[in-house]
């Protein structure tokens, strides 16, 4: 039964101390007050399990040796799924199947497949599902949303995104097991590519993409995937769409990167400096837009200003945003919109799939 009162009690299966996001979503589910994170199977190994409990500081009866006993023992309002992208067909369905609202990290699965599996079930059991795609929790990614459709720069002409990063070409590149293996899609565009079809579709207010050429090539250490996607489409009415991700970009850790073209205005925004989006309009006016300023359409929402500006957030404030997306949604039954559902998540894949499938190596 949902907590009424208080914090809504979240169930963690993976995001152990060995996870690659699990801490993240500790910190920024709890960052509101919004959830509180009572219980868990944080990993398959024993030792790791328990020291994850007591680092999360979790009941030492309430860290359970799977993710069935997990579901027996426990009343909860939602479960986050935090193992690696090839475990969450799995686990996402023995949760909606036990009862549970889930929470599953990106990519929600590695195929068209999957993704159709998981959103029957969820249809069947009638059970929320929520993808967590934590970019758009950003406030200047809102407010460039916004802008947009307030007319801001006018009609939309232009999109480039892009997600450079260099952990596959470094010369101490030491992936997971798990990313060294492509699926029906791609790895790297389960773990990339998914948050650039999503910042586009998010940008375009869900116009579809229509794909003209795309490319995929392999230039860091492992051969044996991909690592870089390039892809030219068009959205909307005849709007270009230009975008880029990979994992051989040598002097990019995380390059997350937009740039809207209208035909009145552009709007330039990086995750180098989130705070702040350039703004140039048709007159050669250029303003630095940033949070705390007077004007915005979205961003100068007090949900977004847990401090005065100035005193910058970062990613795991985008993330909680997310989360506080997540907890309207749970006790509302409706968010703003459904950005983060499973059809949401769904069309992203389907796009990935068509990408890889036309796909040239040069």
């Amino acid at each position: 039964m949902k907590s009424s009162d208080g914090p809504l009690r979240l169930g963690f299966i993976g995001g152990g101390t060995n996870s690659a996001v699990g801490y993240t979503h500790f910190l920024a589910s709890r960052l509101d007050g919004l959830f509180d994170v009572v219980a868990g199977c944080f990993s398959k190994d024993p030792d790791v399990n328990a020291a994850s409990a007591d680092y999360f500081g979790i009941d030492s009866e309430r860290c359970h040796p799977s993710s069935e006993a997990l579901f027996e023992s426990e009343d909860l309002d939602a479960i986050c799924v935090l193992t690696p992208t090839p475990d969450h067909k799995s686990r996402v369905i023995a949760a909606l199947r036990a009862g549970f609202d889930v929470i599953c990290e990106k990519a929600l699965g590695t195929s068209v497949s999957e993704s159709q599996e998981i959103a029957k079930v969820q249809k069947e059991t009638g059970r929320r599902l929520l993808v967590t795609f934590n970019y758009v929790g950003y406030p200047m990614v809102r407010e460039a949303r916004a802008m947009i459709r307030a007319g801001a720069i006018g009609t939309l002409q232009q999109i480039y995104c892009e997600m450079p990063q260099e952990s596959f070409a470094r010369s101490v590149s030491n992936p997971q097991s798990w990313r060294r293996s492509d699926y029906d899609i791609p790895c790297v565009s389960l773990d990339l590519g998914v948050h650039v079809v999503h910042m586009v579709d998010y940008l375009a207010s869900g116009s579809a993409c229509n794909l003209i050429a795309a490319t995929e090539n392999t230039f860091g250490n492992f051969a044996e995937v991909v690592d870089t996607v390039n892809v030219l489409a068009s959205c909307g009415h005849n709007t270009l769409v230009n975008m880029m991700w990979g994992k051989a970009a040598l002097g990019n850790s995380n390059g997350l990167k937009f740039r809207v073209f209208g035909d009145e205005g552009s709007l330039e925004w990086e995750q180098a400096s989130p705070e702040h989006m350039r703004y140039c309009t048709k007159d050669g006016s250029i303003r630095t837009l940033q949070r705390g300023q007077e004007g915005l359409l979205e961003a100068n929402s007090a949900r977004y200003n847990r401090f005065k500006a100035g005193h910058p957030a970062g990613f795991v404030e985008a993330f909680a945003n997310i989360y506080a997306d997540f907890a309207t949604t749970m006790r509302d039954g409706a968010g703003e919109e459904p950005i983060y559902d499973v059809s949401s998540a769904h069309k992203g894949l389907c796009l990935l799939h068509d990408i890889h499938q036309i796909s040239q190596v040069m």
